[in-house]
């Protein structure tokens, strides 16, 4: 198997862990968990893990690297996590799941301006036609609202979070010519936990672990170890081997995932627009990832 496949397995399985989180960790906030205690709860718990690992990596970090460390850790874990859920407070989550569809277009245009990466008639298509798969799958049938208190300040902290986290995969991405994947993260959630603990230490101490339900614990658990842990590590990893640009592409895989689950559940039925919704989704993913010698590049 080659590496490069290996990377689009990594991110498939990035995908399927942020789509089931949506079912999995919706009913820990705010019944358990503040939104941004619930923070410090992830990023405590995945520097564990990676520390933890680190042990056995034996990687040393260049001086001149930690400025970009912290920088990734500031757009990947600070800015990322704490925008995400205070807009989210304000706005409505079909709002920003449409939102969020803007990220991989934004990483698109900072990766072409930073890192040189080639805007190519065919990926700009696969993105807009993958978008607009994604937007379909989220707001048929829902409301998308605009007027409300703080509503338009919540988008803006969503819209602001996407910007965020598309820098982070820029910034992050030359560090994994040098580093192993290990490396990398540890560091960037170790600068990540002082950023985010001064904004969360108020709810995290407010927790009663005691008093919380086994399945509420599990949910918790689910949370450090497949969205924080390995979504992280697999998305370095990625990144290795696969442009920030394609690597962000494969949000639009989320919404697909989470419907899906919800229809073998029974907790919705498969309609003629989920179907086309991910047929042109899929559609999108392989102009995305194929290359074609009668498109030219365009800079």
């Amino acid at each position: 198997m080659s590496t490069k496949l290996k990377s689009h397995i990594a991110l498939t399985l990035v995908a399927i862990f942020y789509g089931l989180n949506y079912l999995i960790a919706k009913d820990v906030m705010p019944n358990y968990v503040g939104a941004f205690g619930f923070i410090v709860v992830r990023v405590i718990g995945a520097s564990i893990l990676f520390w933890t690992l680190g042990l056995f990596v034996k990687d040393k970090v260049e001086k001149d690297d930690f400025p970009r460390l912290m920088l990734s850790a500031l757009f990947g874990v600070g800015l990322n996590m704490m925008l995400f859920f205070k807009g989210l407070s304000f706005t409505t989550p079909i709002n920003a799941s449409i939102i969020m569809v803007s990220n991989p277009i934004i990483v698109l245009l900072i990766a072409a301006i930073i890192l040189k990466e080639k805007i190519t008639k065919r990926k700009l298509l696969g993105i807009i036609i993958g978008a607009l798969g994604a937007i379909a799958l989220i707001a048929y049938g829902k409301e998308v609202s605009l007027t409300g208190e703080n509503v338009k300040l919540g988008n803006l902290m969503i819209l602001v979070n996407a910007a965020s986290y598309a820098m982070y995969l820029v910034v992050v991405k030359p560090l994994m010519q040098k580093y192993h994947p290990i490396t990398v993260s540890k560091w960037v959630f170790l600068f990540g936990f002082f950023i985010v603990v001064p904004f969360g230490y108020t709810e995290f101490m407010e927790i009663s672990w005691s008093t919380m339900p086994t399945d509420m614990l599990l949910r918790v658990g689910y949370v450090i170890l497949f969205t924080s842990f390995f979504a992280y590590l697999l998305n370095i990893y990625a990144l290795k081997t696969i442009k920030a640009s394609t690597v962000s592409y494969y949000i639009y895989l989320q919404p697909l995932i989470a419907t899906s689950v919800s229809i073998y559940l029974g907790k919705e039925t498969l309609m003629l627009h989920e179907i086309l919704s991910a047929a042109t989704i899929f559609f999108g993913v392989y102009l995305v990832n194929t290359k074609s010698r009668m498109v030219k590049d365009v800079s």
